[in-house]
Parts: C-alpha cells; structure tokens; sequence
C-alpha cells in the first residue's frame, strides 16, 4: 500500500462499477483477451438467437443457460434483463437499427442483427455504459459472424448512442399517420395485437388505458408464488415475501432462487402468476364444496393451477382428475402434482371427446383452453413476433369444441370455469358467447366477478360484465386471464 503526499495510505485504485458489478484492483486483473464477451451477454445472446433460430422459449432456456455458465445472481439478473428486454423491444429496436443503418433489418445477418438488438437495448434501455455496449457487441459480433461485420456494427451502435431515446422515438414515429400504428411502434407490439388489446379494452368501457397496458407488457413481471393451501408449513411460508395483493394464496417473492425454494419445499410452494391462482381459485371456490365432488382439469398441463386445484379439492373432500393430450405435458402436470400426498389421476386423451366418454360426471370442470396467450407478453415476450392473426382463427375451433365437451361432462348443477391467458375476444367473450347460445338455455352465467372478489384479499377494479372477469397486468399487476363461470341447469 502507498502513501500519499501527506504520508496517508492509499487504497489500491478500484475502477467504477460496470454492468453494476465492483471490478477488482487493476494490478489484481488479467488483460481480458480482445474478443472476450461477458458471460452474462452471451448467455444473453444465445437465448435470443435460440428463439430466432429454433423457436425456442426464453423462460424455459434461459434458466438452463444461466445454470450452465455458472452465473452469479448480479450476472443473472443482467442476463434475464438484457434476454427479456431486447426481446421485448426488438419491433422498435428493429426499427432504429434501420434509421442507423440505412437498410432494411431483413437486408443484415440474422446473428449481427441479434448482436445489434442487444447492443441496442444496452445503449437505450439501460445503464450500460456506450463503450461496454459498443465494445462488448463487437466482440460479439466478431465471434458470431465475419471480420467484416465487426466494423458495421461498431458504426451502427455509435451512430445510435449518439442520439438519445427520446429523439429516436420522435425519428421512429415520424411519418405514421395511423394511431395504432403509432403505439404499435413506441410499444413495440405488432399492430394487430394492439388493437385486439383496445378492442378488449372497449368492451369494458376503458379504452383509455391502451397505452397503460401496452406500457406494463414491457416491465418485468414480478416474481409469484403459491402456498398450496393445506400443505405448505410454516417454514415453507417463512421463506415467501409479502402477501400477493389479490390471491389468498400467494406471495410476493423479495429475492433469491424461486426454483430452490419449490426444491426445498417438496413442491409445496411454487412459482405461479397471481392471475392464475385467482382462475383456479375462482372455481374452487365459486360454493362450498362438498365431500365426494368429482373435479377435472381438462387442459393441465404444465400443471400450475391441476396443483393448487388438487390442494383445494383435497381440504373439501373432493377428488381431482387431471387431462392433458400431449404426453410430454402431461409429464409436467404428473411432476407438479408430486407435492400431493395422494396420487393424482393424469389422463392423456382428447378433450374434445370428453362430453361423449364422460356425460354429467363432473361437479366441476376448469378449461384452462389454449390460446395465442397474449396475456403473458410480460413473462414470454417472444410470443408478440411469434403469433399471427391466424393463429385466433385456427384455435377458435379448438376451444369451441373443448367447452362444448365440458359442458356436457357437466353433472347437472355442475359448474365450468372457462379461462384463456388471452383478453382477444375471440378467444374469450365470442367463444362463451357461442357455447352459451348452443346449450339452448342449459347453461347460465353466475356472478364470476361477485365470486372473484368474494375471496381476493383487496377490492378488484373490473368493470363491464359481471359474468366474466379479466385481469390486467396494468390495472391488477397479473397476467391478462380472462375467467368466467357457467353452470349447468339442474
């Protein structure tokens, strides 16, 4: 240690923080080599090149990238961030990359573009300082494509760090004559998602909140846990953070490894949105239950909500059957189940044949029925690039014929809880509308909002039918679930 003038002793000299992390005394360091790349941002970049090449799902890789490379919990959650971030705003990335580059994005390397997209997000979308973004894409970019590419890249990150967020918004937006066309662009959704949202915005009578919700896609959703109810312990519960604000159930979770807290526990606590467990609970709880019932889970799988059914239907006396088509999801739902301390029945056939195979079996059926899941930008922000309008007009068939089944499976008096991590009124309001209508007088709506909020925790804001709920990840911080509760004439 040296001494200063004034005979005091000097601390060794410790550069700033970069990416938020201390960095050791420069005398303690090793010069990295000239095309090294953080582990965080290549883990980063091979997630998004993974769903660009593959279709890969980012919540389900990234977890198993991040383990791989051994990441400490700083260099994770830079990871999650920049992974998340970029995919989330890849549309109005894309679109400055274009104004930087003078070319359509189409015209560049698939990989220099991903390269690009995450150096864009470093430099307008985070604290990352221009010259980590600037240098560290290049040497990615020297790594995943040719020499060549490394000084394209570096040209069009510096021409973007030169001109901050604001004014590339005013240069993205420039001449866009369209308003949904407008937030389409500063959102970074496509333009047919944003008005399916202002559609099921309307319907409530609060098409004013568009650019709310649009906004909330774009933030991190926090991290939920569920307290399977008569099964977690105290200790189990000690380890969970605040209350969720709505579901009995669940929890806030402050910090740490959600994933070795479900290890930890047996299963007994797990990670699940809280709009979920208000759609399962919703059923549950719709009436006393009462010893004997017969429940089903038509679509469980990956078996979030089969779970907390389980636990519930156990506390009253009932029994639960879980169905789920694709064996490979079913596996997942037989794994989430595993917490129970009874087996629980996983089938695996067609649940559009269900009303044949099993008529009025049934006290309680919840169809979990797939969907585009436009719900859950927040937690699968890849999925915005991914669906297509088609993909509305291909399920409606599908979920049509699978509440058509449960109906029928319906004993009767028996109730259906139809939910879709979906607020397209295609998937949600025109798909009961049609099953109701069919059922020539049959089927009823209860009171799915009075029931809802019978037993969340603090007053809920929904508006509109009382016969249906949707939650907002704007307005009630939950996946945008879509919940209501038929039941069938005694």
């Amino acid at each position: 240690m040296s001494a200063d003038q004034g005979g005091r002793q000097r601390q060794p000299r410790v550069s700033q923080p970069r990416d938020g992390q201390p960095r050791r005394p420069a005398s303690a360091r090793r010069a990295a080599p000239v095309d090294f790349v953080q582990p965080a941002r290549r883990v980063a970049y091979d997630v998004i090149a993974a769903v660009r090449e593959s279709d890969a799902y980012a919540n389900l890789l990234l977890p198993t990238r991040i383990q791989r490379a051994a990441l400490n919990t700083a260099d994770a959650a830079f990871a999650t961030e920049l992974t998340y971030g970029t995919l989330r705003m890849q549309g109005f990335y894309d679109r400055v990359i274009a104004l930087a580059a003078n070319r359509p994005v189409d015209k560049i390397d698939p990989a220099i573009l991903d390269v690009l997209r995450l150096g864009t997000h470093q430099l307008l979308g985070t604290r990352v300082a221009t010259h980590a973004a600037v240098n560290e894409s290049v040497s990615l970019a020297k790594q995943v494509g040719s020499q060549s590419a490394t000084g394209f890249c570096n040209g069009v990150l510096r021409t973007i760090s030169r001109t901050s967020l604001e004014e590339w918004t005013v240069q993205v937006l420039a001449g866009i004559d369209s308003v949904d066309e407008r937030l389409a662009a500063e959102f970074s959704h496509p333009s047919w998602v944003v008005r399916a949202f202002r559609q099921a915005l309307r319907a409530e009578g609060r098409e004013t909140e568009l650019e709310d919700l649009l906004a909330a896609d774009n933030m991190a959703a926090k991290v939920n846990m569920v307290a399977l109810p008569g099964l977690a312990t105290n200790d189990d519960l000690a380890l969970l953070g605040q209350p969720d604000e709505f579901a009995p159930t669940g929890f806030v979770l402050d910090g740490g490894d959600p994933y070795h807290l479900m290890s930890e526990s047996g299963g007994r606590v797990r990670v699940q949105d809280e709009g979920s467990q208000i759609a399962a609970l919703a059923l549950s709880r719709a009436r006393p239950i009462l010893a004997g019932e017969r429940w089903l889970d038509l679509c469980a799988g990956p078996g979030g909500k089969a779970a907390l059914l389980a636990a519930e239907a156990r506390a009253g006396g009932a029994v639960l059957v879980a169905n789920e088509l694709v064996p490979a999801r079913a596996a997942l739902v037989r794994n989430a189940l595993a917490a129970l301390p009874e087996p629980i029945p996983v089938w695996e056939v067609d649940g559009t044949l269900i009303g044949a195979t099993h008529p009025a079996t049934f006290d309680r059926i919840l169809l979990d029925a797939p969907c585009t899941g436009l719900g859950a930008l927040r937690r699968r922000p890849e999925a915005r690039w991914r669906k297509k309008p088609k993909d509305v007009a291909d399920l409606a068939g599908l979920q049509s014929g699978l509440i058509d089944a449960a109906l029928v499976a319906l004993k009767p008096g028996g109730i259906l809880a139809y939910v879709t991590c979906s607020p397209h009124t295609a998937e949600t309001r025109a798909i009961v509308a049609l099953a109701v209508k069919k059922s020539a007088g049959t089927v009823t709506h209860l009171d799915t909002a009075a029931i809802v909020q019978s037993f969340s925790a603090a007053n809920l804001d929904l508006p509109g039918d009382t016969g249906s709920v949707q939650l907002w990840p704007h307005r009630h911080g939950t996946d945008a679930m879509f919940i209501t509760l038929l039941q069938r004439a005694e």
